[in-house]
């Protein structure tokens, strides 16, 4: 398994969609990931230490599994299929270690909430290489993308 961090979300101005994009810890690899608006807005939020008046829904998820006695120790980023990414979460459950399948977006949130690493499996990185990423940056204009997150 590759660490990853957060590089950035960004967002194309002419449809609107938004890219997660994460670094390789180690390296310069990267690994664009497409996600919707309501999880880039938590993410960036978090990203940003945004105060929001109620729990958004991984804020919830996060009060849930502390008052279950369990935490978050990890997510992985584990198969590309069909051009949808999955993941899990892995939680301590009182030295019970679980896995529970998730989206990658909203694992993300969650491990940026609690501190929880981010890994992906060697193989999405090769499936979703940083050369097809460079290819995407480079057929866009600067007027055609925005990035949500300082």
């Amino acid at each position: 398994m590759i660490e990853m961090t957060v590089e950035s979300i960004r967002v194309s101005l002419v449809n609107y969609q938004r890219v997660l994009i994460l670094k390789e810890k180690a390296t310069d690899r990267y690994l664009p990931i497409w996600i919707g608006p309501a999880e880039a807005d938590s993410i960036a939020y978090e990203l940003q230490k945004v105060s929001v008046a109620r729990p958004l829904t991984h804020d919830l998820m996060k009060s849930i599994i502390g008052e279950l006695g369990a935490q978050v120790t990890s997510i992985i980023i584990n198969d590309l299929a069909n051009d949808t990414f999955y993941a899990r979460i892995v939680i301590d459950a009182g030295g019970r270690y679980l896995e529970v399948d998730s989206r990658p977006s909203d694992a993300i949130a969650l491990a940026l909430r609690s501190q929880a690493p981010i890994f992906a499996s060697e193989s999405v990185i090769r499936k979703q290489s940083s050369e097809e990423l460079d290819q995407w940056l480079e057929n866009l204009k600067p007027e055609d993308f925005g990035k949500l997150d300082s």
